[in-house]
């Protein structure tokens, strides 16, 4: 089981000037090579580094200008491919009057998940993100992180073997933040899963790799003691992040 991203170029045109007049190509990625295999990923980078590009391109949302997606060595494309994909956005409209789950039960039939299955998969996942209690409350009476958690266990449907994630814990309270990196550390043996942040605690601990993604191009990618080795001896994550982006938006 492989994620296979191959020399992956993405560019924008942007208006720049004070009118707004003048046109310039912006390369969000810019040959972007990456080989996964099962475990856990932490995908950092400042503002404007290419992450959420990248993301949208693995998920089939934005098409690439160059380059390959590759599962098991095949284009990552199609029902096959959706079928072993969760996705969890950064930010997604939410229907207020759905409880939750009648949002996990349309989001099941989505993913074509039959539907006799579809209540046994639902309190699965809702057990896993610890919303059991919460399900028939409408949406509208859930807080930013109950929504959060929400998404998540629609990721999570279906049980897929790739499963990504866009700032998951935004939102989420300490305690809350510390439940989701167990749960991801503890089903990372047999799958993968990358997670896009800015919180570098929340993979530091947990992560096989981390991706550092720095204006469309990967700086490094490695286990978190070898990096802390290069860019930080004697520090951390934090410390790594600092030392290759400088001040910014790592927490």
């Amino acid at each position: 089981m492989d994620l296979t991203i191959r020399q992956l170029k993405k560019a924008y045109l942007t208006r720049t000037g004070l009118m707004r007049r003048g046109i310039r190509k912006k390369q969000a990625l810019d040959g972007v090579d990456l080989t996964l295999g099962p475990g856990l990923y932490g995908l950092l980078g400042p503002n404007g580094a290419g992450k959420s590009t990248l993301i949208h391109i693995i998920t089939g949302s934005l098409a690439a200008d160059s380059g390959q997606v590759l599962w098991n060595g095949k284009p990552a494309r199609g029902i096959g491919f959706r079928r072993i994909l969760g996705y969890m956005p950064q930010q997604q409209g939410l229907y207020d009057r759905y409880t939750g789950r009648r949002f996990l039960a349309y989001m099941a039939a989505l993913k074509e998940i039959p539907s006799k299955e579809v209540p046994r998969e639902v309190d699965r996942v809702a057990g896993e993100v610890n919303l059991t209690d919460q399900l028939d409350k409408r949406l509208a009476a859930y807080s930013g992180g109950m929504k959060q958690r929400l998404l998540l266990a629609s990721a999570l449907l279906g049980a897929p073997k790739l499963l990504i994630l866009d700032e998951p814990t935004a939102g989420l309270d300490p305690k809350e933040r510390v439940r989701l990196r167990e749960l991801l550390a503890s089903m990372a043996a047999d799958r993968i899963i990358l997670v896009a942040t800015h919180v570098v605690s929340d993979v530091e601990t947990v992560a096989t790799k981390v991706i550092l993604l720095r204006e469309g191009k990967v700086v490094d990618a490695a286990p978190v003691s070898q990096l802390v080795d290069r860019y930080a001896p004697g520090g951390g994550l934090e410390e790594v992040y600092l030392s290759v982006f400088g001040e910014g938006d790592g927490k």
